[in-house]
């Protein structure tokens, strides 16, 4: 049987280990995007300070910055297996996205943990 003072240790180091793996979460907070064209469609990834200097936080801001620039650098995500076996959305390579009439910018859900790019 666990003593209390074996117990309050316990729940210590479970909250200890929760917080910094929430602060880790949001540190890492990618936004997902699907880009759709006449031909394909793909998913990229932006970080939170990436879409801050498209000037925005949402899909319409990622639409904005590529007609106004005419072309955009972004990491595109796959469905990949982690380490641990797990299916995850992560990172697979760093494409140029042009602007095209027949584009549209949407947001992306994923139910897998999503792994930040570099």
């Amino acid at each position: 049987m666990l003593s209390r003072c074996d117990l309050i240790k316990g729940a210590a180091v479970a909250l200890l280990t929760f917080s910094i793996q929430g602060a880790w979460a949001q540190e890492t907070r990618m936004n997902l995007f699907k880009i759709v064209t006449i031909k394909d469609e793909i998913v990229v990834g932006l970080s939170a300070e990436e879409l801050q200097a498209l000037g925005g936080n949402d899909a319409s801001a990622v639409a904005h910055a590529l007609a106004q620039k005419g072309d955009l650098t972004v990491w595109q995500y796959n469905v990949h297996r982690g380490p641990n076996g797990e299916l995850q959305q992560a990172p697979t390579a760093r494409i140029g996205l042009l602007a095209n009439a027949s584009l549209r910018v949407e947001p992306y859900t994923t139910p897998y943990p999503i792994v930040p790019h570099p």
